[in-house]
């Protein structure tokens, strides 16, 4: 691998914008599909008479939700007793009653032990801790990387991991990927994997930067650092990748935002380190 990418520098600075700011129109435009961690929506607390399967709950479900919108999301736990419960979007007592009626035809008697309205506050303490989080990431970046190289490695570190979260958030938003509290998670994996490769890179540039002294223009020992460590980039992306793969065609609904989205991340933050 010979790669000279200092002479074309300006094709990837061109394409990283773009995708910037197609990703920040997205935002602004579309805005953001939002799961019932963030909006609130409806608490169904419902004992059976019999067992009822995780698998036909959840097929059930996703089989009514194309008559109920409100149970586009949803989220289902278990408990003893045969007891259900079961969170939904904000639906109207129209569909509730429909929900109830239709889910006594197709998994059996149960009584409503609870039915009511919940809020968003769990939804806005988990935006301000996303927020806060990723903050606080950004900061210690900044500080450890200026310390152990220089702070224009730290710099244009954070401008880098920001690329990463940008083209991310314009990728789930375009395709109106629903946003749950997993999301978050993805997120912030999202920042430690692209920084670990980041890092990796700058050790090299910075080895090679000392071995030449000067006697080599700068533009040369970066291209240099980065040919000798872009096959183990590579390989350690895809192999990350294929395990998403096999999680994206084989795990639940309720990762699939979550699968998603470390899917294009790690894409995008192996480009950007490079």
């Amino acid at each position: 691998m010979n790669l000279r990418l200092m002479k074309t520098k300006n094709i990837y600075f061109i394409f990283s914008i773009v995708m910037m700011l197609f990703s920040f129109f997205s935002m602004f435009t579309k805005g953001f599909n939002l799961g019932i961690d963030f909006t609130g929506g409806n608490l169904y607390q419902l004992k059976f008479e019999k067992p009822v399967s995780k698998e036909l709950v959840g097929n059930t479900l996703d089989d009514m939700s194309k008559t109920f919108p409100s149970l586009k999301s949803n989220k289902v736990q278990f408990s003893e007793g045969n007891v259900l419960f079961l969170r939904t979007q904000v639906a109207d007592e129209k569909e509730k009653i429909g929900i109830m009626n239709e889910l006594k035809t197709k998994l059996g008697t149960f009584e409503t032990v609870k039915a009511e309205k919940i809020g968003s506050v769990i939804g806005d303490e988990l935006t301000k801790n996303a927020f806060m989080a990723l903050l606080l990431a950004s900061l210690s970046i900044l500080i450890y990387i200026t310390i152990r190289f220089e702070w224009i490695y730290a710099l244009s570190s954070v401008l880098s991991l920001l690329h990463d979260v940008i083209v991310t958030l314009g990728f789930v938003s375009f395709f109106q990927f629903e946003i749950n509290t997993p999301f978050i998670a993805a997120i912030l994996t999202i920042l430690g994997y692209s920084m670990n490769d980041t890092i990796v890179i700058f050790d090299r540039i910075r080895e090679n930067d000392h071995k030449y002294k000067g006697k080599k223009p700068f533009g040369e020992v970066i291209d240099e650092s980065v040919n000798k460590v872009f096959w183990r980039s590579l390989y350690t992306s895809t192999t990350t990748l294929l395990a998403l793969l096999a999680l994206l065609l084989f795990s639940g609904e309720s990762l699939k935002t979550f699968n998603i989205t470390l899917f294009v991340g790690i894409i995008f933050g192996t480009y950007s380190s490079i």
